[in-house]
């Protein structure tokens, strides 16, 4: 299979797996045997264990790795070659929005995909410059199509990343709680712009009260838990994560207190009426 035959095979399959055609695909190369998930996923199987054309057309297997493992989200979107060490990738890099051109926040996410190296840990170099501007699109640079980004930075270990995967879990079980913030502030502004009876606001504030916090007390035993955790003086990316999730909780506690001085005051207001109205 030669390499443009190659490319239009990875990028059908691509959208076909956008459209929902087809549940699994065979590998081209192969004609029978081992059958791989429809998609990118499973383009990205393929490549992992060691087909997808490689044998057949004598490229080396990084290449086909680097064009099976990318998903395009966007019309824009260029090859880069990226340097690590000794390996080297050519990645296809595509925007995650919609006709915008990808960013080098991007092309990171990529990178980590690919090499395993985790995006706070990335130093990218373009002709001797550091890309550090992560929303900034690739053109900004120079980054063209064909062109050689250099990577520097290191791959955890795998019992660093069991611990960071316990991290990333309790960082979604934040981000869910959160959202009761938003319910509840909501409903708040329903209650102070005059879209609740007034004879039923009285009950509501109260229960918006307990709401907001038992949501704090979420939060607290999520800082607990954070807290319990240890890690070994090596862990670095853990220890990253650990401290923006702390902070991020600490945040969110913040806004708890906010909103609960807010139900405070249109309780404290709802009162004096009342008061005002009885006399």
């Amino acid at each position: 299979m030669d390499k443009e035959i190659s490319k239009r095979w990875v990028r059908l399959s691509g959208d076909r797996a956008r459209r929902g055609e087809g549940a699994r695909q065979r590998d081209p190369a192969e004609g029978s045997g081992a059958l791989f998930p429809a998609g990118p996923l499973g383009l990205a199987a393929a490549a992992a264990s060691g087909r997808g054309g490689s044998a057949a057309a004598g490229r080396p297997a990084e290449e086909d790795a680097a064009l099976t493992v990318t998903v395009t989200y966007g019309n824009a979107a260029l090859t880069v070659t990226v340097t690590y060490g000794s390996e080297k990738h050519n990645l296809r890099i595509a925007s995650q929005e919609e006709d915008s051109q990808p960013t080098v926040r991007d092309m990171a996410l990529l990178i980590e995909q690919v090499t395993g190296v985790p995006l706070s840990f990335q130093k990218l170099i373009y002709k001797g410059k550091s890309l550090k501007e992560m929303e900034q699109p690739l053109s900004t640079f120079g980054v063209k199509n064909g062109c050689k980004v250099m990577l520097i930075g290191k791959r955890n270990s795998p019992e660093e990343e069991t611990e960071l995967k316990k991290l990333k879990d309790l960082e979604k079980s934040v981000e869910q709680i959160a959202k009761k913030i938003e319910e509840v502030n909501k409903e708040l502004g329903g209650i102070q712009k005059g879209f609740l009876a007034k004879n039923l606001q009285t009950e509501a504030l109260s229960q918006l009260e307990k709401r907001i916090k038992g949501t704090a007390e979420q939060f607290m035993k999520i800082l607990e838990q954070i807290d319990a955790i240890a890690f070994p003086e090596n862990f670095s990316d853990c220890k990253q994560k650990k401290k923006g999730l702390v902070k991020k909780v600490q945040a969110f506690l913040a806004q708890c207190d906010t909103v609960e001085g807010s139900i405070g005051q249109e309780m404290d207001k709802l009162q004096s009426k009342n008061m005002a109205l009885a006399e």
